[in-house]
């Protein structure tokens, strides 16, 4: 290959990548630029008053350091991992198949009906479905009211069942996409080959374990990494519900990271905790991509 073809061959590198050049310097700006001031003043004793608000100083990795020794931290990094696991990994993907598999078999009225009941929780702005669903396990709410009206003595379930009322809300969320996903994949699924299991006898569960699910992995892949990595920063709907109590007993890292930020003023510290944040998502992240790898492999 000689010096004319390697130039010609660079050059047209640099003409495809014209056209998202404008894609990128948006990227870097609004995406690139905030996580990297994020880190930055995760290392500072940067403050919104005070001295630390107008000359932050270098101080570190006293921020990091801190977080060993804060009891609130690891409370709020298991709370986290709850919260995820339970509302996206088992409850939205898990519920959203069902749903999909049950809206494909019976088709026509019923699963338009079941589609537009799922999917109006999912395109209510997030914190009109955070005021719903306090409404609804508040002391007063809406499920006290109908256990009431069946005999049954409610609770005040935002006090003392914090975690599973937002995990619940969560679920009743963001289901809707999953289900979306699902049934988008289902419908590629060829027939002949599930009619084919069928006629040499195999059960509907058998069908969807080593047929359908094998064959839609990919977006299996696709749909747990969108919804972790959006379950991680759930913020708006835990605020709403409980603000973090009773006692820290529903502050996840989001709502520990903007208390220490913007209530208490630290923002050092704050943007330290957003940093393990990004990072426990990208690690989901690369763990997702390595799943889409063998899923197309």
């Amino acid at each position: 290959m000689g010096p004319g073809t390697v130039r010609r061959s660079s050059l047209r590198r640099r003409f495809r990548l014209l056209p998202v050049a404008p894609s990128i310097l948006l990227l870097a700006i609004f995406l690139l630029a905030p996580v990297a001031w994020s880190f930055y003043a995760s290392f500072t004793n940067s403050a919104l008053s005070g001295k630390g608000a107008l000359d932050p100083q270098w101080i570190g990795a006293d921020n990091y350091v801190r977080m060993l020794t804060d009891s609130v931290f690891p409370l709020s990094a298991w709370l986290t991992v709850v919260f995820v696991a339970v509302s996206a990994i088992l409850g939205q993907s898990a519920l959203g198949m069902a749903i999909a598999l049950l809206m494909t078999k019976s088709g026509g009225a019923t699963a338009s009906w079941v589609g537009t009941a799922v999917v109006a929780s999912w395109v209510l702005p997030e914190i009109v479905a955070a005021f719903a669903a306090y409404a609804y396990f508040s002391q007063d709410g809406t499920l006290n009211q109908l256990l009431g009206a069946l005999g049954i003595q409610g609770a005040n379930w935002l006090y003392a069942f914090p975690m599973a009322a937002i995990i619940l809300a969560n679920i009743w969320r963001g289901t809707a996409f999953s289900m979306l996903v699902y049934r988008a994949a289902l419908s590629q699924v060829p027939r002949d080959i599930s009619e084919a299991a069928l006629m040499d006898g195999a059960r509907g569960w058998q069908r969807l374990a080593y047929i359908t699910l094998p064959i839609i992995r990919g977006s299996i892949a696709t749909n747990l990494m969108l919804i972790t990595l959006q379950t991680l920063a759930v913020f708006t709907l835990i605020w709403v519900m409980t603000a973090g109590g009773p006692s820290n007993a529903s502050t996840t890292l989001p709502v520990l990271a903007y208390q220490e930020a913007f209530k208490l003023g630290d923002i050092g510290y704050g943007t330290a905790i957003a940093s393990v944040l990004i990072l426990i998502g990208m690690v989901f992240g690369a763990v997702y991509i390595r799943l889409l790898r063998g899923a197309k492999a």
